[in-house]
């Protein structure tokens, strides 16, 4: 069968063009997979509104939630708003919204999967592998690959003080899923094929579950749109080193760590720097007094929030990219830079230092907070100081970056749907055998 006729129901709770992180990357996957594969996407009403504004896209099932659904969700949402939860406990609470979304794909899918009508079952989102999926019951004869599933990065321990801000004593909650929860076992141990976004959670599940090497793989989630691989002309300016940081202002992010680094420079390599934050989130008075006791004002500046599209502009402007979060799973931010060209600085912890190469910028190990901040402010001085260095290490970047872009992820995707095809039907027909 030619991969293009190749019939794929997807399913993916968080999907949605409009918005950031989890729900644009699976809009991404389904997009390019879309283009070589025919798809049946299948995913929650409240991505309706974002999909109708893209008029190409057809095949789309939303499933909506019940109106105690609704109500219990807004609930939650308040909680993450207001900080009053953190992610894992906003993920346990979310279940009963997943379960219900869960429950009705199963019902409404199961007996097109279980008389042949799609070759292969996707599911994409959630990307934390902590939710079962009620699908891999009707897949006895239909290959079913999940994810790519990231996540379960612990904190380093020498930042538990960020930890405790982070709320981190809800992640007792974590392992209650794997006992509680009715078919996730079954999911993990029957699945197919799993794709996972780092080498840590690759390692994790493979302990959890008992999962043989020929049935998980490493695939990173994240990938980059060819609007960020385009050729970048940096503007004209003065000789100063334009620093960037984009990321949401929450503790772990660790924004205040590269204003901490910044602030031990010698003040004539100070007034050589420019520190651009993009973004926003609880700790930005904190940080805006931090740079005002550092006498920092001239130096940094806070963007506030800005549109995912409008990021690249200021990709386009800066020189360094630093980003030395201390728990990070897929960071697609760091794979922007990268495909802008701006050599990275990152902390050695999750996802993200696994798209950083030698030859692409620095991994500074997450020893503790002093040791992360002096490393940073020595790294910062060595790119500031060494032209050349950044020069080599941007175009590095973008090569790198290019391994990632979305159709050739698409791609890649499909020939693993082929290949389980081809595995399923070998596994059945032997099964056969057997019992004739």
């Amino acid at each position: 069968m030619s991969v293009v006729n190749l019939k794929v129901l997807m399913i993916a709770e968080h999907c949605n063009p409009d918005w950031a992180s989890v729900p644009l990357v699976a809009y991404n996957f389904y997009h390019e997979i879309s283009q070589i594969a025919d798809v049946t996407l299948v995913t929650h009403g409240r991505n309706r509104e974002g999909f109708e504004r893209h008029s190409s896209h057809t095949n789309v099932t939303y499933i909506d939630e019940s109106p105690l659904a609704q109500k219990y969700h807004r609930l939650i949402s308040n909680l993450i708003e207001k900080g009053r939860a953190n992610w894992p406990l906003y993920l346990a609470l979310s279940y009963p919204i997943y379960a219900e979304f869960n429950r009705k794909v199963y019902l409404l899918f199961n007996q097109d999967v279980r008389a042949g009508k799609y070759d292969v079952v996707h599911a994409i989102t959630p990307v934390m592998p902590r939710y079962p999926v009620s699908m891999i019951r009707a897949c006895k004869n239909t290959p079913l690959l999940l994810g790519p599933v990231n996540g379960g990065v612990p904190f380093p321990e020498g930042f538990q003080e960020t930890a405790k801000k982070e709320k981190a004593f809800w992640n007792f909650l974590k392992p209650f899923g794997r006992y509680l929860l009715p078919g996730y076992v079954e999911t993990y141990k029957k699945a197919d094929r799993i794709l996972s976004g780092s080498t840590y959670t690759l390692n994790m599940l493979k302990q959890l579950f008992g999962i043989e090497d020929n049935r998980i793989e490493l695939f990173f989630e994240n990938g980059i749109s060819k609007d960020f691989l385009q050729p970048v002309h940096k503007q004209s300016r003065s000789d100063k080193v334009e620093l960037l940081f984009v990321g949401r202002l929450v503790p772990y992010k660790g924004a205040d760590l590269v204003i901490e680094a910044i602030g031990q420079l010698d003040p004539i390599l100070q007034h050589r720097l420019s520190l651009t934050i993009v973004g926003d989130g609880s700790e930005r008075g904190e940080l805006e007094s931090r740079v005002a006791e550092l006498n920092l004002q001239e130096i940094v500046k806070f963007a506030g929030w800005v549109k995912q599209q409008e990021t690249y502009e200021y990709y386009s402007k800066s020189d360094v990219f630093c980003f030395p979060s201390v728990r990070e799973f897929g960071g697609a931010v760091v794979m922007e830079a990268m495909a802008c060209g701006l050599p990275s600085i990152v902390v050695n912890n999750g996802g993200i230092a696994e798209y950083v190469t030698e030859g692409t910028g620095f991994k500074i190990e997450p020893v503790s907070r002093e040791y992360v901040i002096r490393e940073m402010a020595d790294k910062i001085r060595l790119l500031a100081e060494d032209e050349a260095l950044r020069s080599q290490m941007s175009e590095k970047a973008v090569e790198r970056a290019r391994e990632f872009e979305w159709s050739a992820k698409a791609k890649q995707i499909v020939e693993i749907y082929a290949k389980l095809l081809v595995q399923k039907k070998l596994q059945t027909n032997s099964s056969v055998s057997l019992s004739v």
